[in-house]
């Protein structure tokens, strides 16, 4: 702990989190929050974004549709009109629906739709977003991009696959393009983390599971709480000069070619 307990990582920063209103986006919220930062908890799900933000100290829900270019701006001018100002961009909304599978059998509707939440989603929250960072003077954004925008899978995701490989370019891209006006962009890279989601895929298969964790060196998918705790890294000025960066937080998995027995 810090010595002084009475100062929060994120004090007097404002963020706005998609897809906060479960899994990795929730666990992220409720941190920032507890870490001093006023936070836009941003979602379709109103119920389940409603009962976040009501665990967090100083926290907002805004409904939206990450997709739809009006729904995203709206979001950035609530949040701008509630809390004054935004600090932190955390474009953490993805879909992985069941019908993404391998390219053979994915159909166009299928990779349209994951390509318009998890790629053109991440590209409206920046595109809207990261002009109201250059009002405060700088800021953070992070991108949820993931481990498989890095290495192949022979059970494919065709369409996620595609739209990590996009968030990380597009991340790589705005990082080197805004830094010299004090905004920062990292591609947050998580391996295969324990949410409601993938859980229960795995609860319903336990052969996946198993045929999975025999490449995780560390035996065990990521918590919630340990893809946060990374984002809170990169929200905060502990990462000032972290920027472009390809943040993997996998538990060694896309360092390993033999894992230990």
């Amino acid at each position: 702990r810090r010595a002084d307990a009475t100062m929060g990582r994120l004090d007097g920063k404002v963020a706005v989190i998609t897809g906060a209103a479960g899994g990795i986006g929730r666990e992220a919220a409720v941190l920032f929050s507890a870490e001093g930062a006023s936070v836009v908890v941003a979602d379709t799900g109103r119920s389940a974004g409603l009962q976040t933000a009501s665990e967090c100290k100083r926290a907002t829900f805004v409904e939206v549709d990450v997709s739809d270019a009006a729904s995203v701006a709206a979001m950035y001018a609530s949040a701008v009109a509630t809390y004054g100002g935004v600090d932190i961009l955390y474009n953490n909304a993805g879909i992985m629906p069941a019908d993404d599978d391998s390219i053979l059998t994915t159909e166009p509707d299928a990779w349209d739709r994951v390509q318009s939440v998890n790629a053109k989603g991440v590209f409206l929250c920046c595109k809207y977003g990261i002009p109201r960072l250059l009002e405060r003077g700088g800021g953070s954004v992070i991108n949820v991009a993931s481990f498989v925008a890095l290495v192949g899978a022979a059970t494919s995701q065709i369409g996620y696959t595609a739209s990590k490989g996009a968030v990380l370019s597009m991340s790589r891209e705005l990082a080197v393009q805004f830094a010299r006006q004090g905004v920062r962009v990292n591609a947050l890279c998580p391996g295969p983390v324990e949410t409601p989601l993938l859980m229960r895929l795995f609860s319903d298969n336990p052969a996946a599971y198993e045929r999975r964790r025999i490449h995780l060196p560390m035996g065990r998918l990521a918590t919630a709480r340990e893809i946060a705790n990374a984002a809170l890294f990169l929200a905060s000025d502990d990462s000032s000069y972290v920027n472009g960066a390809t943040f993997l937080v996998d538990g060694g998995l896309t360092a390993a070619y033999v894992t230990p027995e």
